[in-house]
């Protein structure tokens, strides 16, 4: 697929790094060289200078055949302006934009073919937050993602000693909970993947993700040892458009939130806008500031400041103070590894988030979603499934029948409105929405593959 990245920041790099791997024709245009030319010294892509939406430097960049058009510059106005350029010049067929100002947000109604042709609009701000919430909603786990409007989700938790599994073969779970229909999907143990059997003893530490009915969740957290109480205080550090769009959507679940920003025109706004919200004015790593606002007795500390280095800082000193949680948001991919071993909980990554909604677009076949897991080094696709048993090497099988790639797992299917957690013997059906787990995602090939349909096939 031939693609233009418009944009050399920290998503149009990300995506572009994600997207190379995977023999795609790259392209990424940004105004300054010195970001290109980073870009080009680490990754097989091609490079522009020059303002992203004036129509020559689309021509240069190769917008006359290329497929899609992602457009991530800082401006939310040159990405919208440059996907009318490529509409009207060029015809792109796919045009995505990252669109911040919530302002364009409450009038979506612009963006269609008549007036500004965007097909995809994507809000990193808007993703995060969704993200935040969905790991609020269940205390201890460390990444969350919902499919078939949420009666589905991808869980992944650590293992904590104690916990009725740890110890045991994952077999074991049917037998500890019999009722439950719940399947593990992958295990990552010291930074090393397991393609999880039957008979895989989940050890104390382990990273597992299991999928499983969204009302069964918290009772297969149970099993590994994951029985966190709801969170009831929160404390926010960042008043910022993430900050902010958090503090409202925790307001409304009734929690008890606190905001604390330096920026005393931000403070102001914020105060302006939140209405049960409690907003201080100092700096979220100040000790005396969090001890006085009793960070003991907070249950999640939360840092979505826009300075990377501020955010680790405070969840840091937030956990040493004695919070049950931290999140800590991180735009920097390179301290993704270092956040794991500060002590913080979870590392909240806004580029990786975006990425997931391109993917979508970019993957063969008929892709509804593309969830990026372990900083790009894993992926859950929901696949639609198509054919029949003539046409298709999944229709019409039963999983064990079908012949998966090394490290790829089925881990659900949705069909219609029921969900069927896979098994063995579970016959994929035409239309069925299949939840699938790839390890590798250098797999991710050999995985659109096995979904395409042919006339025939041997």
């Amino acid at each position: 697929m031939k693609i233009i990245i418009l944009g050399a920041g920290q998503v149009g790099s990300s995506v572009a790094e994600s997207l190379a791997t995977e023999n795609n024709d790259i392209t990424v245009v940004d105004a300054n060289a010195d970001l290109l030319a980073a870009l080009r010294d680490r990754l097989d892509i091609q490079t522009v200078t020059g303002h992203a939406a004036f129509p020559s430097v689309l021509e240069q960049a190769g917008a006359t055949d290329a497929d899609l058009l992602l457009a991530v510059t800082s401006s939310d106005e040159t990405n919208i302006v440059a996907c009318e350029v490529a509409n009207a010049l060029f015809h792109t067929p796919t045009k995505i934009a990252r669109i911040r100002a919530p302002e364009y947000w409450s009038h979506r109604n612009l963006f269609d073919a008549k007036t500004f042709p965007v097909d995809v609009l994507i809000s990193p701000e808007a993703l995060v937050t969704e993200y935040i919430l969905r790991l609020v909603e269940y205390p201890g786990a460390m990444r969350v993602q919902s499919f078939a409007e949420g009666r589905v989700s991808l869980v992944g938790v650590k293992a904590v000693p104690g916990g009725p599994l740890i110890g045991h073969a994952i077999r074991d779970l049917r037998r500890h909970m019999p009722h439950v229909d719940t399947r593990v999907a992958a295990i990552y143990r010291r930074t090393r993947a397991i393609n999880p059997e039957g008979n895989t003893v989940i050890e104390p530490g382990d990273e597992v993700f299991f999928i499983a009915r969204s009302e069964d969740i918290r009772a297969v957290m149970g099993e590994l040892g994951i029985r966190e109480p709801d969170y009831k205080r929160i404390l926010i550090a960042g008043g910022g458009n993430i900050g902010l769009r958090l503090a409202k959507a925790l307001e409304e679940r009734s929690l008890a939130v606190k905001v604390i920003d330096h920026n005393p025109k931000r403070t102001l706004y914020a105060a302006e806008q939140l209405r049960r919200s409690l907003v201080l004015r100092g700096d979220a790593a100040d000790e005396g500031l969090l001890n006085q606002e009793g960070i003991r007795e907070t249950d999640l500390f939360i840092a979505v400041t826009n300075d990377d280095e501020a955010n680790i800082l405070s969840a840091m000193l937030a956990k040493r103070l004695g919070a049950r949680r931290t999140f800590s948001l991180i735009n920097r991919a390179a301290y993704a590894d270092l956040v794991q071993s500060t002590g913080i909980d979870v590392a909240v990554s806004p580029h990786w988030a975006t990425i997931g909604s391109v993917l979508a677009h970019v993957r063969a076949g008929d892709v509804a979603a593309v969830h990026s897991l372990r900083y790009g080094a894993a992926e859950v696709l929901d696949i639609v499934a198509h054919g029949d048993r003539s046409t298709s090497k999944v229709v019409g099988r039963r999983l064990e029948e079908i012949r998966l790639p090394p490290g790829v797992n089925i881990a659900a299917l949705v069909r219609g409105n029921e969900v069927l957690i896979a098994h063995h013997d579970t016959v994929v059906e035409a239309e069925d929405h299949v939840i699938v787990f790839v390890i590798d995602k250098r797999r991710v090939r050999e995985v659109e593959k096995l979904f395409q349909v042919g006339f025939t096939f041997f």
